[in-house]
């Protein structure tokens, strides 16, 4: 058994969030966290300096790389990243749980277990596309794709990460190493939700601890913070990394067109988490 421990998700459904309660829970500090540190004291496995030391002599950048080159390279970076932590490590993905070009997307050979974050894909749209600068269709569209991802960047190397639907089925089989959260119940009691994340990791219930760190990982805590400081984190077409983080927003900023879009391409998955408006199937 390995020490990663993932903290997945689909894109803008709350990864940053459960990390960031992770960090202020275990470092236990008097004051919340720098969240610009978080990269440094866990890590995102598509972080390009680590696969910079398997670069081929005659290429000087991970973006020179293709995604089948990376696709090769990543189960020995993410052995070093399991070689090299002191204990458990919180390793970011947003890698769908599969292989890609017959290479597994997370090594389960360093693979302790993973914390999985799904989020209402009506509401998952908007952030999206606020954040990625997307129309909202651009967004809807993304979401229904099987087989798209991020783009190979200087900072990242590429995740594959299908669609909304196909991601979530993939993370959310019944497996006693997962930890699965809603989006939403970690909004409606944090307390509840977190207390979950405590009792996964094996550790002592301490109310204390547990309540310091739901403070000082609030989402207005975290907002203050790259408001004053910016966030290392933030995508370049991105105002800001932390917009509003609340739920139900689909219901006055999506058409009832592109609602019955989002239902007609992911209802098992909106059925099975609870997430299907009242009344609507597909068409």
């Amino acid at each position: 058994m390995g020490n990663i421990l993932w903290v997945a998700s689909y894109p803008k459904s709350g990864n940053t969030w459960v990390r960031a309660f992770l960090e202020n829970y275990i470092q236990n500090q008097d004051q919340p966290i720098d969240i610009n540190t978080m990269h440094t004291i866990s890590t995102a496995e598509s972080a390009a300096h680590r696969y910079r030391p398997y670069l081929p002599k005659d290429k000087t950048a991970t973006t020179e790389l293709t995604l089948e080159e990376i696709s090769i390279l990543r189960p020995q970076v993410q052995a070093d990243i399991a070689h090299q932590a002191n204990g458990t490590t919180f390793v970011k993905t947003h890698n769908y749980l599969g292989e890609y070009n017959s290479q597994p997307l997370h090594n389960s050979t360093v693979t302790s277990g993973a914390i999985y974050v799904v989020r209402n894909p009506l509401d998952v749209a908007i952030s999206m596309a606020n954040y990625f600068d997307y129309t909202i269709d651009e967004a809807i569209a993304y979401m229904a794709e099987e087989m798209t991802g991020t783009p190979n960047e200087v900072p990242h190397v590429p995740q594959i990460i299908t669609s909304w639907s196909m991601h979530v089925s993939s993370w959310t089989a019944d497996d006693a190493s997962k930890l699965i959260l809603r989006y939403e119940d970690i909004l409606d009691d944090p307390k509840k939700a977190f207390r979950k994340v405590e009792s996964f990791l094996g550790l002592k219930k301490d109310p204390v601890r547990l309540k310091n760190a739901i403070k000082h990982s609030s989402f207005a805590q975290l907002k203050a913070q790259e408001n004053k400081r910016g966030f290392v984190e933030k995508h370049e077409n991105a105002n800001a990394f932390f917009r509003n983080g609340g739920k139900h927003q689909w219901k006055t900023k999506l058409t009832t067109e592109q609602v019955q879009k989002i239902v007609n391409t992911h209802y098992e998955q909106m059925q099975r988490f609870k997430y299907l408006p009242a009344g609507m199937k597909p068409l």
